[in-house]
Formats: C-alpha cells, structure tokens, sequence
C-alpha cells in the first residue's frame, strides 16, 4: 500500500528537520545543486539535482539513499546504491524503527556510502 496523502506531508516535514536542513546545499550554490525525495510506493529516494560534469548544461540526478517502510514490520529498511547502480540494504545498519532514526544514519554516514 502505498503512502498517503498525510504520511507523505509527515515524512516530508522529518525530511526537513532531520536531513534536509543539515545536508542543503551551500546558499551561494542553491541555483546550480538543490536536493530532492520521490515517493514510490513505501520507499522515499533522496537525491541531489546537479549539472552533469562534461555537459553544465544539462542537469542529472544523483542519488542519496532510499528507505522503504515494511509496514507488516513497522520497521525502515536504508538503502545506498553501489558502483553497480542497484540499490543494496546498508550494511551496517540495514534497519531502523523510525524515519527519524533512518535519517539520522543516513546523515552520519560513518562510511561514506551515501555522501561520499
């Protein structure tokens, strides 16, 4: 089942305070990198718009992370995604009981996976 309409505005105002507002861009680079979520279903991707390197032109998504609520579990699956470009569970911490808490190991990073 996928969200709705009142836990998307939920999940977007925890977006906020718990990623977004550590992890924005830079303001004087806000014109040319601004952050972005899509809602599939029961997961939430994170990305960054940004000009591709060769062609400034034109602008690419890169992807953050993507959490997936398993909602028979109650639980948030974290997700990066590898040199391979497919999504894999993150190791370290492939679980988490709230988006707050998912959120927060994604904005720690402690290994690089999702800010580099």
């Amino acid at each position: 089942m996928a969200f709705t309409e009142l836990e998307i505005a939920q999940h977007m105002k925890v977006l906020e305070d718990s990623l977004w507002t550590r992890r924005r861009p830079a303001f004087h680079l806000r014109d040319r990198i601004r952050e972005g979520q899509r809602f599939t279903d029961q997961s939430i991707e994170l990305f960054f718009v940004r000009p591709a390197y060769n062609r400034p032109s034109e602008h690419i998504e890169e992807s953050i992370a993507k959490v997936r609520f398993v909602r028979t579990q109650r639980v948030w699956r974290i997700f990066w995604k590898r040199a391979d470009l497919k999504w894999h569970g993150y190791q370290p911490c492939p679980k988490a009981p709230t988006l707050t808490a998912a959120l927060r190991v994604i904005n720690e990073d402690p290994h690089g996976c999702f800010f580099g």
